[in-house]
């Protein structure tokens, strides 16, 4: 009993487990998860935010009043005054500038500040289109080397179905002693099959399925005949090897070329170059249920490239408001404090008194030239920021039409390949199953599996372009939405 009351809570346990595992496996195999490594470990995204982190710094530097000066004189000798001998003069000073210097200058930073994140996010976006188009890149390889090997199988299976038929009896000539010539007024089938492969092997010869053969001739045509049957079919095997070995070099193509995109897709997570990277087995096309109207109204408002330009923008002015009100005078409080000493001479009743004066400082800012210079400065660069501001939202408008553009190409072209490799596949599986009798030519039978494998490769083309340009919308209305 006790066996059994505890049996129950430790498979639970052990189910609880399991499903951990794998859900933590499926999280670590998604991209998603890579997406989160990138954001955390790239080091062009670190450097954005710390340059941001930066940019928060010099907010208090000019929020503060400048620094208080304090002058301290001695006297060697001290000097002889009416009231007593002055041994010291100290000397404290603050400035303090005209209304509104600080408070813009702190705005400026504030804006600069925010402009630095806005980059900051312009960095992670681009991380995360270009993490995600080399990863549907590496899919792609993927699924291709899986298309091929499945080729080389189907390659494989044509290979043995040739070899049965050149040993049947009718094609290779050995069930009867005239080496496979029918009689007077019959077409002669070995000819015709034989001039039709060798027509897929040369591509020039004719099908001769017209000629026909008597008995008077029969002795004469024999051995020929059996001689090209005979060839043709070694060319037919030999020719199928060739197209396993393209397919088997196509293969270790594709895998070096893995390797390479894998050490970039690894440089992005800042991890080492050959570390593994786990790949879906199918790749499915992204849900993408936005329309490009509300793409358009997200990129003109939510692009971190015009949220960066808007807030220089806004920073220029409140430098302009800065720079206005640094053309009015600065003014200064102090306090003068004069150590005395008293005088054996003097019978003032101040002698030996210290003395305190207040103080106070005016700037005079009649140099107008540097400060007309400076608002100068700023009305420029406000334009030229409003000019980069449109060149900016030009590119962006240009890169959504291609976006677009690539998506409803990709689109397009899913659903006509998906269409055309049934079709295609369907058409291979009916010569397959007639090939051995004789139904249908080798190079009819090469020509249908070459359709349905370029099919099969520009379906995966336009899935992995699809997801590509939906990530590439994203990309540029700044939308991010978890896989």
């Amino acid at each position: 009993m006790k066996i059994l009351k505890y049996k129950r809570p430790v498979l639970l346990l052990l189910v609880l487990v399991i499903c951990l595992s794998a859900f933590s496996q499926q999280q670590a195999d998604s991209l998603m998860h890579y997406l989160e490594i990138a954001a955390n470990n790239n080091p062009a995204v670190m450097q954005k935010f710390t340059e941001y982190k930066a940019a928060l710094q010099k907010i208090p530097q000019v929020g503060s009043l400048p620094d208080p000066e304090l002058n301290l004189g001695v006297f060697l000798k001290p000097m002889e005054l009416l009231d007593g001998k002055q041994v010291a003069d100290i000397r404290l000073m603050q400035m303090f500038p005209w209304f509104g210097v600080i408070k813009n200058a702190k705005d400026e930073m504030s804006l600069m500040a925010k402009a630095k994140f806005e980059s900051f996010r312009d960095t992670k976006l681009s991380l995360f289109y270009d993490v995600q188009r080399t990863w549907y890149e590496l899919s792609k390889f993927q699924q291709d080397i899986q298309i091929s090997e499945s080729n080389i199988e189907i390659l494989k299976t044509i290979e043995r179905l040739t070899i049965v038929r050149f040993k049947s009896p009718l094609t290779s000539g050995g069930g009867s002693s005239s080496g496979g010539i029918v009689s007077s007024g019959t077409t002669s089938v070995n000819s015709s099959e034989s001039s039709g492969m060798g027509g897929g092997m040369g591509g020039g010869a004719v099908n001769n399925t017209g000629t026909t053969s008597n008995q008077g001739s029969s002795s004469m045509g024999a051995s020929p005949m059996g001689s090209q049957t005979g060839g043709s079919g070694l060319a037919d095997l030999y020719r199928i090897q060739i197209e396993i070995g393209d397919l088997q070099n196509n293969i270790a193509s594709l895998k070096n070329l893995m390797v390479t995109i894998t050490s970039r897709f690894n440089t992005y997570l800042n991890r080492p170059v050959l570390a593994s990277v786990t790949l879906p087995d199918t790749l499915k096309p992204e849900i993408f249920n936005i329309s490009m109207a509300a793409v358009t109204d997200s990129m003109l408002i939510n692009n971190p490239m015009l949220g960066m330009l808007k807030y220089e923008q806004q920073s220029l002015d409140a430098r302009y408001r800065m720079v206005t009100a640094m053309g009015y005078p600065m003014v200064g409080l102090g306090l003068n404090y004069s150590l005395i000493n008293k005088s054996e001479m003097s019978t003032s009743s101040m002698n030996g008194k210290d003395m305190v004066m207040p103080m106070v400082t005016l700037t005079l800012p009649i140099y107008r030239k540097k400060y007309n210079a400076m608002k100068s400065e700023v009305e420029l660069l406000k334009t030229a920021t409003s000019q980069g501001y449109q060149a900016t939202s030009n590119s962006l408008q240009a890169e959504f039409y291609q976006a677009v553009q690539l998506y409803q190409d990709a689109q397009r072209r899913q659903k006509l390949y998906a269409d055309q490799y049934l079709l295609a596949d369907k058409s291979l599986s009916i010569m397959l199953k007639s090939f051995s009798s004789a139904g249908y030519t080798l190079t009819d039978i090469l020509r249908v599996r070459q359709q349905t494998l370029d099919y099969k490769f520009k379906q995966v083309e336009a899935v992995v372009d699809y997801n590509s340009a939906v990530a590439w919308l994203k990309r540029l209305m700044a939308y991010y939405q978890k896989q």
